[in-house]
């Protein structure tokens, strides 16, 4: 049986930015250039973490006591959507969705969600629908690809 998944609202800044720096720095050098991969972590630093906590609902995920993600909610979007790598293909991040779709699924008809390439596939499979392509280039010329993806809401 897996455990449930508990949220709870982040307070800390600190270790927010500790689990998306850990998370990107094991997984996202599998999918992304060097440059890709520090434009991530430069986006999601302590810092603009800190003012983001301002501005959305962050939480951290918990599993028996344990921090092994985090997940945040803007309006009707998701993001900073990160799951330890060593909690990583137990289904917690799925899990992770459900709560934060729940949440905004209460106020809002769809979610969007700006899905980078390591978590594309589990949103597909949940249902989310490719709506755009974007690129970014980075400082030093390497390119950031993903997709903006959208659910809608099965019921009015």
């Amino acid at each position: 049986m897996q455990s449930t998944i508990e949220l709870k609202y982040a307070d800390d800044s600190k270790q927010v930015a500790e689990i998306v720096r850990k998370t990107i720095q094991t997984i996202y050098p599998k999918y992304y250039p060097t440059g890709a991969v520090q434009f991530f972590l430069n986006l999601h630093c302590e810092e603009h973490i800190k003012k983001a906590m301002t501005e959305e609902q962050v939480y951290f995920a918990i599993v028996k006591g344990t921090i092994i993600g985090t997940g945040s909610i803007r309006k009707n979007e998701i993001c900073r959507l990160f799951i330890l790598p060593q909690y990583q293909k137990k289904g917690y991040g799925s899990r992770l969705m459900d709560c934060l779709e729940e949440i905004v699924f209460k106020n809002h008809k769809t979610i969007h969600i700006a899905a980078s390439f390591p978590a594309e596939r589990l949103y597909l499979k949940r249902g989310y629908k490719i709506i755009s392509y974007e690129k970014i280039e980075t400082e030093d010329g390497d390119f950031l690809c993903y997709h903006i993806m959208e659910k809608s809401r099965d019921y009015d």
